[in-house]
């Protein structure tokens, strides 16, 4: 009878952050990213997230076909590299002889000084962002460098290739006067896992007081205005405390007081978008690679906010990954 009818049932997975972002993925994301969303948060094998990364290996041990969204086209670069390791080290599988070929390749492709270019010096044709040019001799970077040799070290591989790698981070980071966010963000995938821990808290303690300095961080995003971005970034290409410290046992997070990490929290899960992803603040140069690069922006900030104990409440269901 009209108004014996129960009240319709509250859907709140149907709005819930986690939930809209699980949509957004399905909807916008490569097979890499969806089988990782798959695997942190569906409790998905980890079995189907090496394989699609697998598809991006090259025959000389390296990674390309733009697994890093900013290099297009087949060829290795230590871009890619770091990404992949990235990967690798999420699923426990930074190891064995895939590694051990890995840093083999990672050999051929180092400077002089044995540290890594950005891009790798190659025939030039495939396209790439105008902010990774393509040097005859590239110089090392602490950008690439850093979080390889990082990522190396904490799956505690040891290879011969480590050993002037990491002398070269050492001296870059402790030589650092000025610096860019993006660099101190591999300066902390350094230091975070570097053997010599008394060397790594000196070390980032003093890289702290920089950042602070120099305002690289925007420690309040109510006066965000008041952080202008570095030279060569996007308007609005700003970093803040949660881009530094991404876990809460970095050495990056005694740079900021609980205050400046939960208003930096707040303002990532505020961030989340209508259509359930998280934006992209870095210059938009071709549209693929901005529609890639944004499942992988809400791969990292969902990461972030669970790593923080702020996962959006509305855990989405565990289940089979959805056929593609």
């Amino acid at each position: 009878m009209p108004g014996d009818e129960a009240p319709p049932a509250a859907a709140p997975a149907a709005t819930a952050p986690l939930a809209r972002a699980e949509q957004f993925i399905w909807l916008t994301a490569r097979v890499l990213e969806q089988r990782r969303f798959a695997f942190h948060f569906l409790g998905g094998d980890a079995d189907p997230v090496d394989t699609a990364l697998g598809s991006y290996l090259n025959g000389d041990g390296g990674y390309g076909h733009a697994l890093d969204p900013d290099l297009r086209g087949p060829l290795s670069h230590p871009l890619h590299t770091a990404h992949a390791l990235r990967v690798l080290d999420s699923l426990g599988r930074c190891a064995g002889q895939r590694i051990e070929r890995l840093c083999r390749h990672l050999t051929r492709v180092s400077t002089p000084e044995g540290a890594l270019p950005v891009v790798s010096p190659a025939p030039r044709g495939y396209p790439a962002a105008p902010y990774h040019p393509v040097y005859d001799e590239p110089p090392g970077e602490l950008l690439t460098t850093g979080p390889v040799v990082g990522l190396l070290h904490r799956n505690r591989i040891w290879h011969a290739w480590l050993f002037r790698a990491t002398d070269f981070c050492w001296d870059r980071i402790e030589s650092l006067h000025h610096s860019h966010p993006y660099e101190v963000q591999s300066a902390v995938a350094f230091l975070d896992a570097a053997p010599d821990r008394a060397r790594a808290a000196a070390a980032a303690d003093r890289l702290g007081r920089l950042v602070r300095e120099r305002r690289l961080s925007v420690l309040d995003p109510v006066r965000r205005a008041e952080y202008p971005a570095a030279p060569g970034y996007a308007p609005g290409e700003q970093l803040f405390p949660h881009d530094f410290a991404r876990r809460p046992e970095s050495l990056a997070r005694g740079w900021f007081t609980d205050e400046e990490v939960r208003r930096s929290l707040d303002f990532l899960a505020a961030e989340q978008q209508p259509d359930g992803g998280w934006p992209v603040h870095r210059r938009a140069w071709a549209p693929g690679s901005s529609l890639e690069r944004r499942p992988i922006a809400t791969l990292e900030a969902l990461l972030t906010l669970r790593a923080y104990g702020r996962l959006p409440a509305g855990v989405s269901r565990p289940g089979p990954v959805p056929p593609r």
